[in-house]
Order: structure tokens, then sequence, then C-alpha cells
């Protein structure tokens, strides 16, 4: 006959070795599983109105900062020629991969590190020489296309639905660099479709903001196309503001400049691109070559009108474009 005593003290030192096992594989298990680290690269400081977006789809993807993926943040606050040496400390932090959040950031880094995977949340991928092809990119750059410039016919069209007696239109652009070039040759298609005198008025630095103003208002501009590039972006808020001094409708490329007081804008969701931004980073951390993942195009755009502005400048915008806007901020 068994002794009750005897085999409660069995299963009671089997109860214990279980659970010390388990602990013991537990704390294998976090010793041994790789903590991700992931660089993000930005041109301007740490005010970033779409960072929350990717790190939204990292969590989706199940990535938990802290515990499975550690953040790397460095800023450029605007200037563009420390990106070589910010890109250089995150190669040093030994990074998985580098988030760089336009072209120009990217373009950087690439100089830098020919083998860290770099994904771009929005960028221009061809035009700036980033990636060979969209479906294989062929080197450490893939990611996600903004297609700044291709809706700039579609945004002066808007832009002289809203304000029909709109008759010259200055198209503000940045001379230093490249990046805004196609941009600007793109709105002397689409003015030269519409009818439209285009003012040329161009900026090389933060500097030219005011006076480039001042030439649009002698000029008897009627309406204001901001033609993107990463100075006029840094400098959204104090564009914005002028154009409201100056009285003048503005049309921008991204809804940052809307929600800071512009008129209206028409372009990608760069929120939504910064979120699927996550999954290339995803994919790369699972063994996943840059060099043949496809570069993406934009999936969501969105027409936003700001009727606060078109109070403060005494504009009525028309009930058929108004009826358009995916978003009015009143």
């Amino acid at each position: 006959m068994r002794n009750p005593s005897l085999t409660k003290r069995k299963i009671l030192i089997w109860s214990i070795a279980i659970v010390v096992l388990a602990i013991v594989q537990s704390v294998q298990a976090q010793q041994s599983g790789k903590i991700a680290r992931v660089g993000l690269l930005f041109i301007g400081g740490t005010d970033q109105p779409y960072l929350e977006s990717f790190k939204q789809g990292m969590r989706d993807l199940g990535y938990v900062e802290g515990k499975n993926v550690v953040f790397l943040y460095r800023y450029a606050e605007g200037n563009e020629a420390r990106l070589g040496a910010l890109t250089a400390e995150l190669v040093r932090d030994k990074v998985d991969v580098i988030v760089a959040t336009a072209s120009n950031t990217a373009t950087a880094a690439r100089e830098v590190t020919s083998t860290i995977p770099i994904v771009v949340t929005s960028g221009n991928l061809l035009e700036t020489g980033l990636a060979k092809d969209l479906a294989k990119p062929g080197g450490n750059v893939t990611g996600l296309t903004l297609m700044a410039y291709d809706l700039t016919g579609k945004r002066l069209e808007i832009l002289k639905e809203s304000v029909p007696q709109m008759k010259s239109v200055a198209a503000l652009w940045t001379t230093a660099g490249t990046t805004a070039v196609p941009g600007y040759k793109a709105a002397e298609d689409a003015a030269k479709a519409l009818s439209l005198r285009l003012h040329s008025v161009p900026v090389q630095s933060a500097r030219d903001f005011d006076s480039a103003f001042d030439e649009m208002a002698k000029a008897r501009d009627d309406g204001l196309l901001l033609i993107l590039s990463p100075l006029t972006t840094l400098n959204s808020k104090r564009i914005v503001a002028l154009a409201l001094k100056h009285r003048l409708p503005g049309m921008f490329p991204t809804k940052q400049f809307t929600e800071e007081g512009g008129l209206m804008s028409y372009g990608t969701s760069t929120g939504d691109l910064y979120r699927r931004a996550a999954t290339y980073v995803d994919k790369i951390l699972k063994g996943a070559k840059p060099a043949e993942l496809p570069v993406e195009q934009p999936m969501k755009f969105e027409f936003i009108v700001n009727l606060k502005t078109a109070k403060q400048i005494g504009l009525t915008i028309p009930p058929n474009v108004l009826v358009r806007a995916d978003r009015v901020i009143r």
C-alpha cells in the first residue's frame, strides 16, 4: 500500500521542478531573443507629426518599444549637413535598419552605409536615384514614394475652382538642391493647361520667405501653389502665417500645412505612408533584402479645407469644391 505523504511529497517536488524549469527556459529565451534596433533619421526637430503613425504601425505588427524593439532617434534640426554624422552614429550603434523620413535623409544615409537597410517613409525614390526600379530597387534603400509632384496639376485645378477669378498664381519653390524642380515643371504644364499665369517665386533658404511674399504682393498674385521640399516643410508654420498675412489663398501638398492654418491641401496621406513603412521594417527584421522589396506607391489621398482660414482671408469656398473635401477644419 502506497504512503500518501510520500506520494504528496513527490508531486510537490515535481511541481517545483516544473516551475523552476519554466523560469529557466523563460530567462534563456529572453537572453537569446534579439531586441530589434531601429534608427529613425529626421531632417527636422523633435516635433514630428507623423512619427506616431509609424510607431502605431510597429505596434500593430507586435513590436513593443523597450521589450522587443528599441528606437534610436536622430534629429538634424533643419541642418542637412548633419545627416551624415547622425547616420554614422546610428551605424556605430549597430542598428538593424534605418528609417529615413524623406529622400534627402535617405540619400545622406546611403552615402554613409551601403549595407544597413534603409526604409524611406515618404520620398521620391526614382527621381533621386535611390531606387533603380520600383519593382526591384536594387540597393539597400526601399520604401514608399510620396508622389509629391504627380498631383501638382490636380492641386492647381482645385485651387482654380476655389478661386474662380484667379488669373495669376505664385509657385513657391526651392532652388537649393534638385528635389523641387520636377514639381515646378509640373506646375508650369498645369498652369498652361488652365490658362493661368504662373509666377515663379524661388527661394534658397529660410531667409528668403519674407521677400518672396512681398514679391507676390507686388505682382498681385491671386493664389499660392506650394511646391514641396524639405525647406518648405521645415518652415511650414512661417509660410502659412505669411500667406494669411497677405490674404493669399494657398494650396499645399500635405495636411501639415492646413492643420497649421493653410487654406487647403491635396495629396498623399503621409500618416498612412509612415504606418505602412512599418511593414517594410518588419520584413527586413525577418530577413528580407531591401533590394528585392518593391517600392510602394500611395494608396490613400486626402483633400482638406480650412474654413477658418477661408473666413480670415475673406474667401467663400464654392459648394462643389467643399463637398469633395475629405475633412473640413471649422
